[in-house]
């Protein structure tokens, strides 16, 4: 039976992320540290090849993804289904703004995001799905193969979730973030999904 590795990666920093600002389906601009983040993962990937590079369509996960395809010489491919959860009303807001303002909503999200979304926003079971459907599809594409995968936080713990058996409802806590352009490993054959290294920082 072959095996695939995937190195999971979540995009360099933004400027909304710099303050905490739920991003989602918005295209939003990397910072400077975001940028370096990026040239970190190619360095990384430099010294690690992979042969293939799979990214979500948003620009922050297009443009982390730029310099380790440079680097290998690689052509990205682009798969919607690795887009970031919309979040509905709290997209561009923090957590804490929408908790002033509707404070039974944020605590009911605080104790079960998954059964208690955001209004408005993407239901995470359907966002766990079609990122896990994608993840199991590049691997059937890459078979015994090393790929790169760069995608978004939400979406990446959730499938970690759904991959590895743990409840949904529990990836805030048991995933507290995905750090930005640090790498995460996953061995994935037909059946089994076995993580191999979580959050490693590619920084020199």
């Amino acid at each position: 039976m072959s095996t695939t590795t995937l190195l999971l990666a979540r995009h360099g920093q933004t400027t909304w992320h710099a303050e905490n600002r739920y991003a989602g389906i918005s295209d939003v601009a990397l910072t400077d540290t975001g940028v370096a983040q990026a040239e970190a993962l190619g360095h990384w990937a430099a010294a690690h090849p992979v042969d293939a590079i799979w990214t979500s369509p948003l620009s922050r996960a297009v443009l982390t993804a730029a310099p380790a395809a440079r680097a290998l010489n690689l052509t990205p491919h682009t798969e919607p289904a690795l887009r970031e959860c919309d979040f509905g009303v709290v997209e561009g807001r923090t957590l804490a703004e929408f908790a002033a303002e509707n404070p039974g909503a944020a605590e009911a999200f605080r104790s079960d995001p998954v059964a208690h979304a955001f209004p408005e926003s993407e239901d995470p079971l359907t966002a766990a799905e079609r990122g896990t459907t994608a993840l199991h599809g590049i691997a059937a594409a890459h078979p015994d193969q090393r790929v790169l995968i760069v995608a978004h936080n939400t979406l990446l713990r959730l499938v970690l979730c759904r991959l590895l058996g743990i409840p949904l409802g529990e990836y805030r806590r048991v995933f507290p973030r995905l750090r930005n352009a640090a790498v995460s490993e996953l061995r994935v054959d037909a059946r089994t999904t076995a993580l191999l290294s979580l959050n490693v920082p590619c920084e020199p």
